[in-house]
C-alpha cells in the first residue's frame, strides 16, 4: 500500500532545492480506546466550549489571542501572522551542517520520511550520500501546519530522515538535579567493579532488532477484547463518516537549478543563510495545503445487542485528550 503524502516541498541549502515529499514515519501502537455514550453507544467527540458559559460556540466565532499578561490578550488575525513572517512554508531549509555525534537525542521529537519527487532523486541520493560520508547532519527550519520546527535531516540507509526537534529553550537545563559528576575520584569505580561491569554489558550486548521488542499491555488488552469479542459481548457504532484532506500537488520541476547550482552555484556562508533567492527559488515554492472543512453526518442510534466479532471494529478517533 502507497504511503500517503502529507507535505510537499523541496529541500534547500546553497542553490540547490530539492523537491520532497514528507512521509508519516511512525504509528501509534498502544490500544486505542475510544469515547462512547454507554446510553446508546453513539460515538463522543471534541466539541468548542465557551469554558465560561459552558456553551458551544461556531468556528466562526474563534479568533486566535496570545496572553502576554495574566488575563490579558492580543488577538491576531492569520492575515497578521502571515504578514509578519511571510516566509515560505514549503522549504525544509538547511541552515548549517554539524557532526551527527554532538546532537543530544534528547533534541530529537518526531521522525518524517522524506522522498524525493519531481525527477529530484539524483540530487536527493548525493545529498544522502554526502552526508553519510562526511558523518554530517543537516539542520533546518520547515514549516508544517502553520508552526516552524527546528528539525535535523538525518541519512537513514535508503532515506532522509527529517527528525522535527525541540527549540533550545524547550529543553530543560540540568540544573538542580543530583547527578554524579563526571570524573569525579569519590564516583570513580574500581578497576573490579569497571571489570565485572563490562562483562555483564557484553553478556547482554547484540544486534538492534526492532521487531524483538513488543508492547505486552496492548498485547494484554487486545487478547481481553478477542476474547469478549468471541463471547459475543460487543456493541455496534456507527461513525459519522469525514472527509479525508486535501493537498497541494504544485511543486514545480528544479531540475534545471540543482544542475545549475552542483556546476558552481553557491550561496553566502552564515549557516546555510545569506544571498539571494533567484526567480526559481520563488516560484519554487508551493502553497501551503489546505485543509478542507470536516463534515460530520449525524451519529445513529444502535441497539445495544450481541453482533458477530467483526462488529467490534470501530473506527472512532475522538481519543480522550491526555
Amino acid at each position: 500500500m502507497a504511503s500517503r503524502t502529507i507535505w510537499k516541498g523541496a529541500i534547500s541549502f546553497g542553490l540547490v532545492h530539492i523537491p520532497v515529499g514528507l512521509h508519516t514515519a511512525t504509528s501509534e501502537s498502544g490500544v486505542d480506546f475510544d469515547w462512547l455514550d454507554k446510553r446508546s453507544m453513539d460515538p463522543v467527540g471534541y466539541k468548542r466550549i465557551n469554558k465560561r458559559t459552558g456553551k458551544e460556540i461556531d468556528k466562526e466565532n474563534i479568533v486566535k489571542g496570545v496572553e502576554y499578561e495574566d488575563g490579558q490578550y492580543v488577538i491576531v488575525s492569520p492575515e497578521e501572522i502571515a504578514e509578519a513572517y511571510p516566509r515560505t512554508t514549503q522549504t525544509i531549509e538547511i541552515q548549517q551542517f554539524v557532526d551527527a555525534a554532538g546532537v543530544s537525542f534528547v533534541y530529537l521529537e518526531r521522525p518524517y520520511y522524506v522522498a524525493p519527487i519531481n525527477k529530484g532523486h539524483k540530487v536527493y541520493a548525493l545529498l544522502r550520500d554526502t552526508l553519510v560520508k562526511t558523518g554530517k547532519i543537516g539542520i533546518a527550519k520547515v514549516v508544517i501546519q502553520t508552526k516552524q520546527h527546528l528539525a535535523a535531516l538525518i541519512p537513514s540507509g535508503d532515506a532522509l530522515v527529517l527528525n522535527l526537534m525541540r527549540w533550545g529553550d524547550e529543553v530543560k537545563s540540568l540544573e538542580g538535579l543530583d547527578l554524579p559528576k563526571a570524573g569525579a575520584k569519590n564516583m570513580s569505580p574500581s578497576p573490579s567493579e569497571m571489570k565485572m561491569a563490562k562483562m555483564l554489558v557484553d553478556d547482554m550486548s547484540g544486534d538492534w532488532d526492532p521487531e524483538v521488542y513488543k508492547d505486552e499491555f496492548k498485547a494484554a488488552v487486545m487478547e481481553l477484547v478477542e476474547k469478549k469479542a468471541r463471547a459475543g459481548k460487543t456493541e455496534t457504532v456507527i461513525e459519522p463518516q469525514e472527509e479525508s484532506p486535501a493537498y497541494a500537488d504544485n511543486v514545480i520541476d528544479l531540475t534545471e537549478l540543482l544542475q545549475r547550482s552542483l556546476k558552481g552555484g553557491k550561496r553566502g556562508g552564515g549557516g546555510g543563510r545569506g544571498g539571494k533567492e533567484s526567480a526559481s527559488d520563488s516560484e519554487s515554492t508551493g502553497g501551503a495545503a489546505k485543509k478542507t472543512a470536516a463534515r460530520k453526518a449525524p451519529a445513529k442510534k444502535a441497539a445495544a445487542k450481541k453482533t458477530a466479532a467483526k462488529s467490534a471494529k470501530t473506527a472512532g478517533k475522538a481519543r480522550k485528550a491526555a
